[in-house]
């Protein structure tokens, strides 16, 4: 689960972490009344979707006068925001975040997120502030410093002062610097947070240590333990069809593909989208049902499967350990005959009651091609959409 700017800011203020002073606002005349309250002379007038590069897309602007807040306001709010995250389609802005200016003397990045490879957390530094951190990972990889911090010790003082130093600080600006470092890890750490992402970090000409900007995910099997975190989900932000499997326990991404997919388990689902592209095909989604799915969480499935446009035709790629073949075959039948089943339908099922399940299939009436092994269902999926086209 992603959060707004002004939410991670909150949040972090919470903890300490240092930012300057903002008020979000849905509507135009309360972003006047935010940078009434917060005096000026300069504000920052921001857009609050779940992207990067906003500044990029025209999302972020400097302004001096009220009025040039209302302008901006009236410019933003409703717009879609194209960056280079959000493609080509951009998202509608909802909310705006006004904030104080600030005297920047200097810009770094700083990120805590999950290494996988290590299974430790780890920070990333660099002097590089505001720009793409991929791009300068590309091009100037030396001007990164990234560290893995043991658990069984924690954040220790040495992290602190070797990130404070990678950054050319010293002084009170180390202190401070290393400061939002702790507050950082300690926030990554109790709220099981997958990032924080500070881009820029910077030191204002007081010499002041600022988050000023600020982007945090979560790890949303971790979120019944903060309920205070998931209050803030803003589903307007996420694709509707997403959000919607979210309701169902299922698993499922959108792609730009035509051939819908349905599998149980992670590893399968994604040699499944491997294999239709192999031969020839795009998958449009990825969709796992996991291990224990119902007959209901089936049927749901495949109604979002066929409410993408995109979806020309369903591969159902099933391999029943925990799961039952004979339940997935109910839900695909049941789901098919609710939603009139109008493109081709591929299934492919082996493992635990497979004859059942197969049988269920065959005494359904409904077209549904049956398949033996992965490799024919995905030529058989395949063929038959380039031969409905």
């Amino acid at each position: 689960m992603n959060l707004h700017e002004h939410q991670a800011k909150a949040v972090l203020a919470k903890f300490g972490g240092p930012v300057l002073e903002g008020h979000v606002a849905f509507t135009v005349d309360e972003a006047v009344k935010a940078a009434e309250a917060l005096g000026g002379p300069v504000w920052v007038v921001k857009a609050q979707i779940h992207a990067g590069g906003r500044g990029k897309g025209g999302g972020i602007k400097v302004v001096k006068s009220v009025e040039e807040v209302r302008q901006v306001a009236e410019q933003l709010l409703g717009m879609q925001l194209i960056t280079p995250q959000t493609g080509p389609g951009g998202k509608e802005v909802r909310r705006i975040y006004v904030e104080d200016g600030c005297a920047i003397a200097s810009e770094f990045y700083l990120s805590l997120l999950i290494d996988r490879g290590s299974s430790r957390v780890a920070i990333m530094a660099s002097t590089e502030g505001g720009m793409d951190i991929e791009e300068v990972a590309d091009k100037t990889p030396e001007k990164i410093l990234t560290l893995t911090i043991d658990p069984a010790t924690g954040l220790m003082p040495h992290h602190t002062r070797r990130i404070a130093f990678a950054l050319g600080l010293q002084g009170d600006t180390a202190k401070q610097a290393a400061a939002v470092v702790r507050t950082l890890y300690k926030a990554f750490t109790e709220l099981d947070a997958s990032l924080i992402e500070i881009n820029p970090l910077v030191v204002s000409e007081a010499g002041d240590v600022v988050l000023l900007d600020a982007k945090m995910s979560f790890d949303d099997n971790a979120l019944f333990r903060h309920p205070d975190i998931l209050e803030l989900r803003d589903i307007t932000e996420e694709d509707p069809m997403e959000a919607e499997a979210k309701e169902h326990d299922l698993s499922y991404i959108k792609l730009d593909g035509n051939i819908g997919c349905m599998v149980n388990g992670a590893g399968l689902a994604m040699s499944t989208m491997d294999i239709i592209k192999l031969k020839g095909g795009s998958p449009a989604n990825f969709l796992d049902v996991g291990g224990g799915a119902d007959k209901e969480r089936v049927t749901e499935a495949f109604k979002i499967i066929l409410s993408d446009d995109n979806v020309k035709g369903i591969l159902v790629n099933i391999f029943g350990g925990i799961m039952r073949c004979d339940v997935i075959a109910e839900g695909v039948v049941a789901g098919a005959r609710e939603v009139s089943l109008s493109v081709p339908l591929v299934v492919r099922l082996e493992g635990t009651k497979v004859k059942e399940g197969k049988e269920i299939l065959a005494n359904s009436g409904l077209p549904i091609i049956s398949a033996d092994d992965l490799n024919e269902a995905a030529e058989k999926v395949v063929a038959a959409v380039k031969e409905a086209a």
